[in-house]
């Protein structure tokens, strides 16, 4: 009986599973340089949490009681993220420093709040808004105060130049951001396309989807979109080509070495050159993909259903805050869904991934069950051919990848694998030689 519940030995496949799945999911530091910064201090930051909570538990004023609820509310957020640090994994990245992405990680505590939004009926969600922010009693959905699509005929300098507003700048830094995260032209330009006919199938439950042809297709498509999707591949393939051997501060001797070897810990360790699809993909590979485009579709429409049912304009904090919340927590949902998706090794979704999942899903059904009146409204038919046709271009998109793979894949692994073989030349004959070396650009 002792050995039929003793420890089992691990097969090489559950030793191989457990590595790769940690890769994604509590990713180790390697060559650490100083010790301080990654020893545990969790004695530390408990005796500062207790003191720093018995000093505003009882030297401020608790007569206001609007202030007694935000000031609680900030200390759970802020005691939720401690122990997060504490408790929660690193995700893929370790760059500047793991805790910062435990951090993230903590957007566990938005999913809850989704989950407690959820259960309110219209009135109390109302109530607590205007708890939030007074201000928003007094606000008005931007379709029921704009024109949308208006005089398209008309094209001068002075219109098309109007449109290069915050709004526009914003969909060139997005798309660069989003190039950065994805990684492929391909996907990349049909989630662009993707999105604007998206834009066309909930038209008629969102009046501010409606645009004239050439906002649509030039300044977004072309202009913002493309610009941006163009400037984030451009970064992408820089930081492929680099080398990337990271010397200790300590060994660095000169003070502007220092300084730049400190402001380059907020640069990645390494670049991942990503390939989400080859001739040799899986259907449930393909599928996989195709999920993720519906996912991504979705994360987008919650951010217009959100502000359109709820009613606060996109300039506002809860706007803005939640699209760079967004953003960030996308980063490692989008590497760990990578890696799930390629990896034959990888058997689960890192927990970034799932939580973002979650939230994706929550956000759609807090729209669905207070947007009730707009829903009703929806044309069934445009919903079917909108998945249809994001099917047919989803498959079109890598079908064409899986071509430019075949045909032009070879050469662009040897493309990639030059400047590597020409550094580990050139660091051969530097040795060789007995030059001085360098790490980092950083004469030691």
């Amino acid at each position: 009986m002792a050995s039929a519940f003793g420890s089992r030995t691990l097969s090489k496949d559950d030793v191989n599973y457990r590595m790769h799945f940690r890769m994604i999911n509590e990713q180790q530091v390697e060559d650490i340089t100083i010790d301080f910064f990654y020893k545990p201090h969790t004695i530390s930051l408990l005796t500062c949490t207790v003191l720093s909570l018995m000093y505003f538990a009882f030297t401020r004023d608790d007569g206001n009681p609007d202030s007694n609820l935000w000031v609680g509310l900030i200390l759970v957020i802020s005691f939720f993220l401690v122990i997060s640090v504490l408790a929660f994994p690193n995700g893929p990245f370790t760059r500047p420093h793991p805790a910062i992405w435990r951090i993230v990680f903590g957007d566990v505590l938005y999913f809850l709040f989704l989950v407690f939004i959820i259960f309110l009926n219209w009135e109390q969600v109302k109530s607590l808004m205007f708890w939030l922010d007074p201000n928003l009693r007094y606000a008005k959905r931007e379709a029921d105060i704009m024109e949308y699509a208006v005089n398209c005929h008309v094209i001068t300098w002075e219109r098309i130049l109007s449109h290069f507003d915050i709004f526009a700048f914003s969909h060139f830094w997005g798309w660069g951001m989003k190039a950065l995260l994805i990684r492929s032209y391909g996907l990349c330009w049909t989630i662009s396309i993707t999105w604007e006919l998206t834009e066309l199938f909930f038209m008629h439950l969102l009046p501010n989807f409606a645009e004239c042809w050439w906002d649509q297709v030039i300044l977004d498509i072309l202009l913002c979109n493309g610009g941006g999707i163009w400037l984030g591949m451009t970064a992408c393939r820089f930081l492929e080509m680099r080398t990337y051997h990271w010397a200790s501060i300590k060994d660095i001797h000169s003070t502007t070495g220092k300084i730049k070897r400190a402001a380059l810990q907020f640069t990645p360790a390494s670049w991942t050159y990503v390939r989400w699809l080859d001739p040799k993909s899986s259907l449930q590979r393909v599928t996989g993909v195709y999920l993720f485009m519906i996912i991504w579709q979705l994360t987008e429409l919650n951010t217009f259903f959100l502000k359109h049912i709820f009613v606060f304009p996109a300039c506002h904090a809860l706007s803005w805050c939640r699209i760079l919340f967004i953003g960030i927590i996308t980063a490692p949902t989008v590497r760990q869904y990578y890696a799930y998706l390629t990896d034959t090794q990888c058997k689960r979704v890192g927990t970034q991934c799932w939580v973002f999942g979650a939230i994706a899903f929550l956000e759609a059904l807090a729209c669905v069950k207070f947007g009730q009146d707009l829903f009703s409204k929806t044309q069934v038919l445009y919903v079917v051919l909108w998945l249809l046709c994001l099917a047919f271009i989803t498959f079109l998109c890598l079908y064409g990848m899986v071509w430019f793979a075949e045909n032009y894949g070879p050469r662009q692994k040897v493309r990639h694998l030059l400047p590597d073989l020409t550094t580990s030349s050139s660091t051969r004959k530097r040795r060789d030689s007995g030059n001085n070396r360098s790490i980092n650009g950083l004469e030691k």
